[in-house]
């Protein structure tokens, strides 16, 4: 067998560092040799995968339609979304004002908002702000006789984090029509990150909890500080160490979900989501990869080529 550094049959052996969430490297290794078509096989018929060249041209399309029939059929239109998404928010902003689409009926949920070490919660004006940059990139975009009234916009403040979840539910009568997301480094959705504040015996009880603030885990951190926001260069002290959250249950009363994995270090082959999403199509169902929960949920996700492409141990690539 082939020595690499992800073969357990080694000469050496260890633990992964106490901060890692989930820690199976038998499992893990297994995991890692899937990849291409044979990520799609599936045992719940409702847990669709798909590889494709290109998902996100696929998630803009499923939103306008959404929203174009809502307008048509004059109907509420309820989405739980991510942030910061400006490469969806924008071409999304311009086919709603190309093809003169009313959004009237849309209603939009931020999943999350940074907060600080005492819990409180960004406000709009802050500039690397998740409801800052939704409402940069798409709200402001639409051409003001079409777009929401601004009312029509949620995010979490610490007026409304205590009734968040409640918020989503009556709004759109028992959970909202639409959730899109995509996994973070620990297989995060939203902010639910492997954390005390989440972490619950078992399933049944994880997937009743509510928004709240929560301590962000460490690889979340170095996750961000590699986005754009806060300037791409590991600069972890610009990242805030809290930040409100969606719970499961937002996920779980959800009508229809959507997740995309196609998330690359700018555009290079290097991705700290290759594995994640490994973990979460296909590892158990744990608060320890709480993405993972959307296998026991009718749920498609979209894998890029790119994240299903195999990878191995390369001695002579560095980062």
């Amino acid at each position: 067998m082939e020595n690499t550094i992800f073969d357990q049959a080694t000469d050496f052996d260890f633990i992964p560092a106490p901060f890692v969430p989930f820690k199976d490297r038998a499992l893990c290794e297994k995991l890692r040799r899937l990849s291409g078509k044979e990520l799609e096989k599936h045992h719940n018929p409702d847990f669709r995968i798909k590889v494709l060249h290109n998902p996100h041209p696929v998630l803009i399309a499923d939103l306008f339609t959404r929203i174009k029939e809502s307008d048509e059929q004059d109907k509420r239109c309820t989405m739980i979304l991510g942030n910061p998404e400006p490469e969806t928010y924008i071409p999304l902003a311009e086919l709603i004002n190309y093809h003169r689409v009313n959004c009237r009926n849309v209603y939009v949920f931020a999943m999350d908002e940074w907060a600080d070490q005492d819990g409180n919660i960004a406000p709009e004006t802050y500039r690397a702000g998740l409801a800052h940059s939704m409402l940069k990139h798409l709200f402001y975009q639409i051409d003001e006789e079409l777009r929401m009234p601004l009312d029509h916009i949620y995010y979490p403040t610490n007026a409304n984090i205590g009734h968040y979840s409640k918020l989503i539910a009556e709004i759109s009568g028992g959970g909202a029509d639409f959730c899109s997301s995509s996994p973070g480094w620990t297989g995060h959705m939203a902010f639910i990150d492997p954390v005390d504040e989440f972490i619950k015996p078992t399933m049944e009880e994880y997937l009743q909890q509510e928004a709240r603030v929560i301590s962000l885990h460490p690889l979340t951190i170095a996750q961000n500080s590699l986005h754009g926001i806060f300037g791409q260069s590991g600069y972890i002290a610009a990242v805030p160490p809290k930040a409100a959250t969606i719970g499961p249950v937002d996920v779980k009363n959800a009508r229809e979900r959507v997740e995309v994995h196609a998330l690359l270090t700018n555009g290079t082959f290097s991705s700290w989501q290759r594995m994640t999403s490994r973990l979460v199509l296909h590892g158990p169902v744990t608060p320890l990869v709480p993405s993972s929960m959307l296998q026991l949920m009718k749920t498609q996700v979209y894998v890029s080529e790119e994240l299903a492409a195999p990878f191995d141990c390369w001695d002579k690539v560095g980062y």
